[in-house]
């Protein structure tokens, strides 16, 4: 009762006028955001957190969060109507939803889309409201040390799935750790990395660093389009699946929204991943697996509802323990960290108002976003008509607007433009991103759990390893680092020519 208590308290923060135009801005934003392709939702989410810097905490989560699940709705319509995802997410959609559309269903496509979507996060959301308690209690018995192995688990994982090589991977995650120790040492007080500049004193500015790395990299290496895709969308009769379609539906999207749920709460995986397995269970499991790839509903009505259950899905390790599962989490979890929230078992014993009021939002956001995808497609659609050097120069000035105003500070632009140009060398030198976002938030988390375990040891790492829970975890993230080396281990005597 407790639990229902707290939510119904939520309810009545996220209801008050202020907080309902928060989120319906936020749905708003994100959909546009998830129309425009190459954008994505990390630099989406890192573009708008400037605007959100002076809202009151609950507020400015609300408007993110928003904006996070906001993205994943919006993929969707141009995977359908224009064979091109919005985002990485959607992109297995495409195969059946612009089959759709050429079968003239693209309306009903959207349709099944975006109520799989709804289901899908509404069902992920109350498994938050139901683990947000016991595991937020069961993390206050977790100490420093532990914590930190978490940590060390959580960033394993996702330099493990980040990328094809294993050492580029780390060598990201290492630029992240390397740029979260600017500033003051928090132990010695002393400045580190500075470089005798008294702008450092207080970090590198973490929206500067993400609008840089994923918004402006992303732009610098964008290859302009011979011609603007040619948009029909669908007419608002067309927008009602008929009722063999929805039946059809209905079963698929019961899987996505287990396989969604399921792959959310693993540290290291996307979205991406659970729509690709969705799909994938579709092709076992349907009654119809025959029809998948010419326009079957299954195919867009599975994945979207695994997208968007992996997403809310993913909050939960975040809400209740403090680990980012993804680079956009990393990236909201940031937006936390500059409201004076700290994610994690503290949550909701220092700030419980406002992370019930949070979680309620996500059960209005998911009911503004059904309002917004259906009715308006043709608005969203109507916005990839905007010529590409105009919508790119529009980008970029808010780019500039959102770096300058978080410190009001041109240093702020210039740091935004070296990350900038450091992303597009990593891109070229195919290093992934993620990794590096991921530790540039956890890198001051990390250091102070380390730095706690080492002072209740008195400078004895083996505190790691004398505590089972640590030890289990440290293993377990070692393990995961030197997996790849077992690719190498191949017996040479397979390769040699017998007769030599």
């Amino acid at each position: 009762m407790d639990t229902l208590n707290e939510l119904l308290n939520g309810f009545a923060t996220a209801m008050t006028w202020q907080n309902l135009i928060f989120a319906f801005l936020g749905c708003l934003l994100g959909t546009i955001i998830g129309v425009l392709p190459g954008v994505g939702p990390v630099a989406g989410v890192a573009l708008l957190i400037p605007l959100t810097l002076n809202l009151d905490p609950a507020g400015s989560i609300i408007m993110l969060c928003a904006i996070f699940y906001g993205t994943q709705y919006g993929g969707t319509i141009t995977s359908v109507l224009l064979n091109t995802p919005g985002e990485a997410s959607s992109a297995i959609t495409t195969i059946d939803g612009y089959a759709m559309t050429k079968l003239g269903r693209a309306g009903a496509a959207l349709t099944l889309a975006a109520v799989g979507s709804f289901i899908g996060g509404t069902i992920a959301t109350i498994g938050l409201v139901a683990a947000a308690k016991p595991l937020g209690e069961l993390g206050l018995l977790v100490g420093p040390p532990e914590f930190f192995a978490l940590m060390v688990v959580g960033i394993s994982l996702l330099v493990a799935l980040a990328g094809k090589s294993m050492v580029k991977a780390l060598i990201s995650g290492a630029l992240g750790l390397l740029i979260s120790m600017v500033g003051i040492d928090p132990v010695a007080g002393a400045p580190r990395f500075t470089f005798g500049m008294d702008r450092l004193l207080d970090g590198v500015s973490f929206v500067a660093v993400i609008v840089g790395v994923f918004g402006l990299s992303e732009i610098l290496s964008y290859r302009k389009n011979a011609e603007t895709p040619l948009v029909h969308a669908p007419g608002f009769r067309s927008l009602f699946p008929s009722r063999t379609e929805w039946r059809r539906s209905a079963p698929a999207m019961a899987r996505g929204t287990g396989v969604g749920f399921g792959l959310g709460l693993i540290p290291g995986m996307t979205g991406s991943v659970s729509s690709l397995l969705s799909y994938a269970s579709e092709k076992k499991f349907s009654r119809f697996r025959s029809e998948l790839g010419k326009g079957a509903v299954e195919g867009v009505a599975g994945p979207e509802t695994a997208n968007n259950a992996h997403a809310n899905a993913a909050l939960i390790p975040l809400f209740t323990l403090g680990i980012p599962a993804s680079p956009t989490i990393a990236v909201l979890m940031g937006a936390f960290l500059q409201q004076g929230l700290t994610p994690g078992p503290s949550l909701f014993t220092e700030h419980s108002d406002i992370a019930w009021a949070i979680i309620a939002s996500l059960f209005i956001g998911n009911v503004l976003l059904l309002l917004l995808n259906v009715p308006l497609v043709g608005l969203w659609t109507s916005i990839l008509r905007v010529p590409t050097p105009i919508l790119t120069a529009l980008i970029l000035l808010f780019m500039v607007i959102g770096a300058y105003t978080i410190n009001f500070s041109v240093f702020d632009v210039f740091v935004m433009i070296g990350f900038g140009l450091l992303g597009l060398a990593l891109r070229h030198l195919d290093i992934p991103l993620a990794p590096m976002v991921l530790t540039l938030v956890l890198g001051p988390l990390m250091e102070r759990s380390l730095r706690e375990s080492l002072e209740i040891s008195q400078g004895d790492f083996s505190v790691f390893l004398n505590r089972p829970i640590s030890a289990v975890l440290i293993g377990l993230g070692v393990l995961i680092i030197c997996s790849p080396l077992l690719k190498f281990r191949k017996p040479k005597a397979l390769t040699e020519d017998p007769e030599a």
